[in-house]
């Protein structure tokens, strides 16, 4: 499963990682939607921070992959690991995997759901 379906083309990603991430990054983990995923790389072990829009349901986070398979994506199914800030609270994720669509993707609320038909969802178990 190495190339997902987009929703985005690459060309947004880029804009999006010069000028909409820096200017969001102090509200992820504190605005609902918004959360800071730490992850290390997988051959430099560096940490990295990156914004998603994760969601929760119970043991259960998912992420709608709409950039595609993406280097903290990989990062994360490398590690098997990973730590999220959701709403204030700082999540440790492990399990992570790749479902193929949202349909049957418990955490993802009905409108996210239906927007990932589609696309692939990355989903984890938060540690207990």
């Amino acid at each position: 499963m190495s190339d997902l379906p987009r929703m985005f083309p690459p060309w947004l990603d880029r804009i999006q990682i010069k000028y909409f991430n820096p200017v969001i990054k102090p509200l992820a983990g504190r605005v609902p939607g918004l959360a800071k995923l730490e992850h290390r790389g997988r051959t430099s072990g560096r940490t990295y921070e990156t914004i998603v829009t994760a969601y929760r349901k119970g043991g259960q986070v998912a992420i709608v992959l709409g950039h595609g398979k993406t280097d903290w994506v990989k990062n994360v199914l490398a590690a098997n690991e990973a730590d999220i800030e959701m709403s204030r609270e700082t999540i440790h994720l492990v399990n992570p995997r790749i479902e193929p669509t949202g349909d049957g993707v418990a955490a993802l609320p009905g409108m996210a759901r239906r927007q990932a038909r589609n696309v692939a969802v990355f989903v984890a178990d938060v540690a207990s």
